[in-house]
């Protein structure tokens, strides 16, 4: 028997009576599971109403499926990954054939091998896939009880999985008391108390004393049902004590009073025997030999303390098992604490320092009482392997009992701020504010204070105080100047990025100025150069930073890949600063594969929103769509919110009014109730753009004036051609003039073609006769050199549109055909249409052509973008690790796109899907 199957009741049967509904679904699960469909469900309920026994039948119900088994252990909350082995255990044999980034994730966190932390979804889709691997020899079910137990990073993956479960034959089945919030949103079975009639026929099974009816009545009410409650409390009582009541106010008190019983069971133990049960309570892992060793080095021979038996409490067979998890509660709880040390400190001296160093650690934890060095650093090192493996939360809660165990103020400091760092990265602010107060409690070094001030600062942000959290982290970055120049740079930096949200100029004004008295670095890096040309830019402007911005851009082209990870965020901030549209697209593209690579898949949505940006810009919307999909798919699996800024500049470039109105209502509405201004501002510069793709200037213009209070470095310069062009059109010529003066001094430092022809286009707006037309020639030729298809076809429409008002028809019709031509091809159906129009206007009727769209209309969003990555080469296996999916429901969506696309293999998909001009730099 498994060692974490821990009956609520002696057999499942008594628990089992009147469950009628309950089983019929749990029947249907395992009919759907032989079926070949996926299920996933919740049993939910408190202790003792019978989750465990429901989760029994469903095991015999799937007799001949392979059963996975693992199940929460309370001792074993900060032992990362710990229920996650005993699931996978049986699967291992399979792991080669998962992908190398999935195979290494879970290699690291099994302790296989060494290797960096890996991103826990990483670790969930090698989960997923080991199932799926599983799941081809037949179906799999996965049974997992008492998950209110689970470590968190087993908790956590194993919610991943449920909800990615597709096409697969696999049933996963949770037992769980409460509500826990990584199950939140997964399918429910509440099982609440027997029902009055089926509640009197299972007392009677326990109750052969005459009773009156309403005495059995009242014990009936008091236990709510509750199966283990009708079965222990009357337990022992004679028919006067029972008609006294039970003494149970509420439901809420049947656990404590069930607890209570089984207390009063271990009681009536032998003295030896109570010892053997505590240390099996205190040891985690059920083995019969380390509770055995144990118990002798205490003085209590096995054999001889289970000579009279347990009352049926533990049972003692291949593993320890207990009757039920209160039996657990009730031994270790009802034990004097000087008792409960010395179990643990005899279980730790049993237990291998080189097999279980974690669990050793844990157990000399428990025997300790005062301050002890030697054990915090016993500790220490365990949340170092926690960490090293991904057990985040683990890792937190190691420090954090480290951190308790020392004397000496300074590293007793420095242990609560790792704790609450590795806190912050677990996602838990409360424990990080918790921690900081406890920390700060002590006397701080001006090192110690800096990183609690960058934590405090972090944590505000996280909180969506921003402009708190921006000043924490100014005045932390203060205190790190004279002690830490480089963290006080990352503080910085870190200040200023969030400012940049904000889009406030008084904010980036006071970060960039702070930032500045920082001394310049003897021999700056990447990072050091971006600091300083950003905080150029804010308080001097472009042009004084255009040196350090463009030496930050061409650093930031081999930023190494630990940098990327933790900075990739900004560093693409330069290319596009400096108007380099091909460096953008470069670096975009280069980090998407580093993120991707390192299986950093929390980042990754950022920076495919990037490239997803950097493609539009170059007239690749189907790479862009494909970013911006995949990113909606990796936020989606990691619960990572994302503004959808790049899918709204894609919708406007296109033309899609209809599909953009609703994102552009969800992007003005969340980012500004967040205090984020850079929201407003993508939303406002995509209006601006489908309005003069439509002809609707006096809705571009507005679009382009709502945000005028608004200023960061990218989005506002980005708006200003959009301003000229719309303002020049309506009749305002000193806005535009207004704008082509501040679009003149962000583009004139930087003489890149994609400057000075967004310049000259939109100077050419603003001039008169050959002046005019000179610039829009040099705005054609200068584009033309650039990869920015969009822009370039924009000018040929301009230059289109001014000839014909020169009554210059002929000239007029060549600009206009080869602006509707790349239109057409790129796709954006509303500025092709104002071309056509405009070619009818020179008399010229052109055969409309179809604006470039997917061929293949049937497909579904989700099978176009499988499609697409198997037509470049992906197996099925890495396109389900790029979209969440196992390999199994790749395969599945694949047989029906080759249906719909009429081919028979995936070599036919390059024919049905022809690859675009620049959709290789997707990579």
């Amino acid at each position: 028997m498994d060692r974490r199957q821990e009956n609520s009741c002696p057999g499942d049967g008594p628990a089992l009576l009147g469950r009628d509904v309950e089983l019929a679904r749990l029947d249907e699960l395992v009919g759907a599971l032989r079926a070949g469909e996926s299920r996933v469900l919740v049993v939910r309920g408190e202790p003792g109403v019978g989750k465990s026994a429901l989760l029994h039948h469903a095991e015999h119900a799937a007799a001949g499926i392979r059963i996975l088994r693992t199940a929460g252990v309370e001792p074993e909350l900060d032992l990362a990954f710990a229920a996650l082995h005993q699931l996978c255990a049986p699967l291992l044999d399979g792991i080669e054939h998962l992908p190398s980034p999935q195979r290494h994730a879970l290699s690291t966190v099994f302790g296989l091998r060494a290797g960096p932390p890996p991103d826990r979804f990483l670790v969930g889709l090698a989960v997923l896939g080991l199932l799926s691997h599983a799941s081809g020899a037949g179906p799999v079910l996965c049974v997992v009880d008492d998950a209110q137990w689970l470590d968190r990073a087993s908790a956590r993956v194993l919610s991943f999985v449920a909800r990615r479960l597709g096409a697969e034959p696999i049933a996963v089945l949770l037992g769980v008391r409460g509500t826990d919030p990584d199950l939140y949103g997964l399918p429910v079975l509440d099982v609440a108390g027997l029902a009055d009639v089926d509640a009197h026929a299972l007392l009677d099974t326990v109750i052969h004393a005459r009773l009156d009816r309403d005495i059995r009545d009242r014990i009936v009410a008091e236990t709510h049902g509750n199966p283990l409650a009708l079965l222990e409390l009357p337990r022992g009582l004679t028919a006067t004590q029972m008609a006294g009541g039970l003494g149970l106010l509420d439901a809420e008190t049947l656990p404590g009073q069930i607890e209570q019983s089984f207390r009063h069971r271990v009681r009536a133990l032998p003295e030896q025997t109570r010892l053997v049960l505590l240390v099996a309570a205190a040891e985690p892992v059920g083995d019969v030999v380390l509770v055995s060793r144990a118990a002798e080095r205490l003085g209590v021979p096995l054999g001889t303390a289970l000579a009279g038996g347990t009352d049926g409490l533990v049972t003692f067979d291949e593993r320890v098992t207990f009757r039920h998890p209160l039996v657990r509660s009730a031994l270790y709880r009802s034990a004097d604490p000087a008792r409960r040390r010395a179990v643990h400190l005899a279980l730790a001296h049993v237990t291998d320092p080189r097999h279980a160093p974690d669990r050793r650690a844990w157990h000399l934890a428990a025997a300790t009482v005062g301050p002890d060095e030697a054990v915090a650093v016993e500790l220490e090192r365990s949340a170092l392997r926690a960490q090293a493996r991904g057990g985040v939360a683990a890792g937190a809660a190691f420090l954090q009992r480290s951190a308790a165990l020392t004397a000496e103020p300074g590293p007793r400091a420095d242990r609560m701020l790792a704790a609450a760092e590795a806190s912050l990265d677990a996602g838990e602010l409360d424990d990080v504010r918790r921690l900081l107060s406890a920390g700060r409690a002590g006397p701080l070094d001006e090192l110690q204070s800096g990183r609690a001030g960058v934590l405090s600062g972090q944590v505000a942000f996280a909180s969506g105080a921003v402009p708190d959290g921006i000043g924490l982290l100014l005045d932390a970055a203060g205190r790190l100047a004279a002690v830490d120049a480089r963290l006080a740079r990352e503080t910085y930096l870190t200040a200023w990025g969030m400012a940049v949200g904000v889009a406030d100029q008084d904010t980036l004004l006071a970060v960039a100025r702070a930032a500045r008295t920082l001394p310049r670095a003897d021999d700056p890096g990447p990072l050091e150069l971006l600091l300083d040309g950003f905080t150029l830019l804010s308080t001097h402007g472009r042009a004084a930073a255009a040196t350090a911005l463009r030496q930050a851009a061409a650093a930031l082209a081999d930023l190494p890949a630990r940098d990327v990870l933790r900075w990739g965020w900004v560093a693409t901030a330069a290319s596009s600063a400096i108007w380099d549209d091909a460096g953008l697209r470069a670096l975009s593209a280069r980090q998407v594969r580093v993120v991707r690579d390192a299986g950093a898949l929390r980042e990754l949505p950022y920076h495919l929103s990037t490239l997803g940006h950097a493609l539009s810009w170059a007239g690749d919307f189907e790479g862009a769509a494909a970013a911006i999909a995949e990113g909606n798919a990796v936020a989606a699996a990691t619960g990572t919110v994302m503004p959808p800024c790049p899918a709204l500049r894609l919708l406007s470039l296109r033309g899609r009014e209809a599909e953009a109105a609703g994102l552009l209502a969800a992007t003005v509405q969340g980012p500004a109730a967040a205090g984020f201004g850079t929201g407003l501002s993508a939303a406002s510069w995509a209006s601006a753009v489908l309005y003069n793709g439509l002809a609707r200037y006096p809705e571009a213009m507005r679009a382009t004036q709502a945000v005028t209070h608004l200023s960061e470095p990218w989005i506002s310069t980005w708006m200003l051609p959009e301003a000229v062009e719309a303002a020049s059109r309506v009749g305002e010529q000193n806005l535009a003039r207004a704008a082509l003066d501040r679009l003149v001094e962000s583009t004139e430092p930087f003489g890149t073609d994609f400057a000075t022809g967004i310049t000259a286009r939109s100077r050419a707006l603003l001039a008169d006769g050959p002046d005019a037309d000179d610039l829009y020639r040099e705005a054609v030729v200068r584009l033309g050199r650039t990869q920015l298809r969009p822009e370039l076809a924009r000018a040929h429409l301009l230059y289109g549109e001014w000839l014909r008002r020169e009554r210059r028809r002929v000239e007029a019709r060549d600009e206009l055909r080869t602006a509707y031509g790349l239109f057409a091809v790129i796709g954006m159906e509303a500025f092709a249409e104002r071309a056509r129009r405009e070619l009818v206007a020179t008399g010229q009727s052109p055969r409309r052509h179809a604006v470039e769209v997917a061929s293949d209309d049937e497909l579904t969003a989700q099978e176009r973008q499988i499609a697409l990555l198997v037509r470049d080469g992906l197996s099925n296996p890495e396109v389900g690790t790029r979209l969440f999916l196992s390999p199994r429901t790749i395969e599945w969506h694949l047989r029906k796109v080759f249906v719909k696309l009429r081919i028979t293999s995936r070599r036919e998909l390059r024919d049905a899907l022809p690859r675009g001009e620049l959709e290789s730099a997707a990579g």
